[in-house]
């Protein structure tokens, strides 16, 4: 099927021009200026944007945590990643204690076969550190996972002691792969807790207070030494503070490979969400957490100059009004389930914020939340951008439509929405995933289980 974009604003990380765009099947065939060719379908973009499809490098998809699981499985997380703009996702699976990555591996594929609407890859997490796990971290590789989760947080759960962050690290190194890390000091973070709950204290806004930021500073400063070690780069998942982001700074301008993503929670909502009324600031539990509000410049400034190089989500939604979600954590903040809603909404906030907000060109914006992320992990450029060859995963988006954020309308399946009632400027229209239109007149017109999983190049296939 050949599809025809006609008269729209093609927008890459690097171009802005107007022009017309034909899909020939599953990849872009030709990109030029009114176009005569004979096609299925014709979309007029004109007055609209036509954008690389947006890639969620970091989501929590039917994920197990605390005695329950994240409310989006892979067919409704990814059906709203569409609604939002985002075409493609590297979700997380997860070692178990004991066992290999290849089932770990398996398990997800299990999961997302059969329901991802989008094409999607995985990082995989790993628990501990073996020689198996090791050799095993070679040949997932050759399988496409070229890309794994470390946690300095979380004792007794996911934690790893910085020898076995180190041998993980230089296997990595050797391997072609980069390393995810969860950066913060577990260790001491868990004595905080510990001691707030002592006081009597737990309301939801202790989870922020026993998880400062300077816990995320150190712990940062350490993940990026430890990979200078051991010669391999690491990424920051989801940096919050603006202290971890000195310290991402300053290594890359000694010329380190240390990348760093934050997410939207960290840019448009902050500690002051905690201090809502009754149980409300559960809504925003989430690891790291939302941090000073003041501090939300030195991030938009990070993005615009390269020391932040993506905007993930984390996304990894737990119900409010639920006995197995938020309410897990009624009497005691640390059994609240960390994580929040956000893959839908991910497109729109950080246009309106970024874009309309003058803090980011548009361009930045593509390269923020689709070409960056597609050559970090290893996806470009059959994803994260507009050219002849790479995949047809196009998104058409209004720059001058409104979309007021709400849990009635949005298709995460979820009871609230942080950002309830905010009205953001800039609407995904119309969404092409490998050439199929899927989303179009705010429906969804794909399939359950018609996206694909994504074998990425590790470094050595760079």
């Amino acid at each position: 099927m050949k599809t025809l974009i006609k008269s729209g604003t093609i927008v890459t990380a690097t171009d802005t021009y107007v022009g017309d765009v034909l899909v020939d099947g599953e990849t872009i065939h030709s990109i030029g200026t009114s176009l005569d060719v004979q096609a299925d379908k014709t979309i007029d973009a004109s007055g609209k944007l036509v954008i690389p499809g947006g890639i969620d490098a970091h989501t929590h998809l039917d994920m197990p945590f605390g005695g329950t699981f994240s409310s989006d499985d892979f067919e409704t997380g990814t059906i709203a990643a569409a609604f939002g703009g985002t075409t493609c996702l590297v979700d997380f699976a997860i070692q178990e204690q004991g066992g290999t990555i290849r089932q770990a591996w398996e398990t997800w594929m299990s999961k997302a076969e059969g329901k991802a609407a989008i094409d999607y890859g995985f990082h995989m997490i790993l628990r501990e550190y073996t020689e198996d796990i090791g050799r095993e971290m070679g040949e997932i590789v050759e399988e496409g996972v070229t890309s794994f989760k470390l946690f300095m947080a979380y004792p007794g759960v996911f934690y790893m002691d910085d020898g076995s962050i180190f041998r993980a690290m230089q296997t990595a190194g050797d391997v072609g792969a980069t390393i995810c890390m969860h950066a913060e000091n577990g260790l001491v973070i868990d004595v905080l807790v510990e001691q707030a709950l002592k006081r009597g204290n737990t309301e939801p806004k202790y989870h922020a207070l026993t998880r400062p930021p300077k816990a995320e500073a150190e712990a940062t400063h350490r993940a990026i030494c430890l990979a200078e070690m051991a010669d391999v780069p690491v990424y920051i998942v989801h940096l919050s503070a603006a202290e971890a982001l000195a310290e991402v700074t300053a290594a890359r301008d000694r010329g380190v490979a240390a990348f760093a993503e934050t997410c939207p929670q960290y840019l448009f909502l902050s500690y002051d969400n905690y201090e809502e009324p009754g149980f409300d600031g559960a809504k925003y539990v989430m690891s790291p957490p939302l941090r000073d509000k003041a501090k939300q410049d030195q991030l938009w400034r990070g993005l615009q100059y390269n020391d932040l190089q993506a905007i993930s989500t984390d996304h990894c939604p737990f119900c409010f009004n639920d006995n197995e979600g938020k309410l897990l954590g009624r009497d005691d903040f640390s059994k609240i389930p960390n994580g929040a809603p956000g893959i839908e909404t991910r497109m729109s906030l950080t246009y309106d914020g970024g874009v309309v907000g003058k803090r980011i060109s548009v361009n930045r914006w593509v390269e923020l939340t689709s070409t960056q992320p597609a050559k970090i992990f290893g996806l470009f450029p059959k994803k994260g951008t507009i050219a002849p060859g790479s995949d047809a995963d196009i998104v058409i988006f209004d720059p001058d439509d409104f979309w007021e954020i709400s849990a009635e309308t949005h298709h995460m399946r979820v009871d609230y929405n942080p950002y309830e009632g905010r009205r953001v400027q800039g609407v995904t229209k119309t969404v092409l995933s490998r050439g199929e239109v899927i989303i179009e007149n705010g429906n969804f017109t794909g399939t359950p289980g018609r996206g694909r999983y994504l074998k990425r190049k590790s470094r050595h296939d760079a």
